[in-house]
């Protein structure tokens, strides 16, 4: 183990984390920091030369379509059956006076 967190380093997490700890759990949070700190120094061992960094797992394409129009303006059948219309639209009951 390279790294080692000290008990202050705990606390401030703590207060950042909103988190009251006892005692067993700052030592076990200790414990696991200090793990992933170790894991994080044992990945950047790794030899990455002539990897293209990434910022995303999967390759990303635009998954837009081309706009297009399929119902046309078809204004008098979709007024057809409005309880009330003027001037080509829907007629509706005011919400606020």
């Amino acid at each position: 183990m390279a790294n080692v967190i000290t008990d202050e380093t705990i606390e401030y997490v703590g207060i950042l984390s909103k988190l009251e700890l006892n005692a067993e759990q700052k030592e076990q949070a200790k414990k696991d920091l200090e793990e992933m700190l170790d894991y994080i120094d044992q990945l950047g061992e790794l030899d990455t030369e002539g990897v293209e960094p990434m910022s995303h797992v999967h390759p990303l394409c635009n998954r837009f379509r081309e706009d297009v129009v399929t119902n046309g303006d078809d204004r008098e059948n979709i007024l057809a059956n409005a309880p009330e219309k003027k001037d080509g639209t829907f007629v509706v009951p005011r919400t606020f006076d």
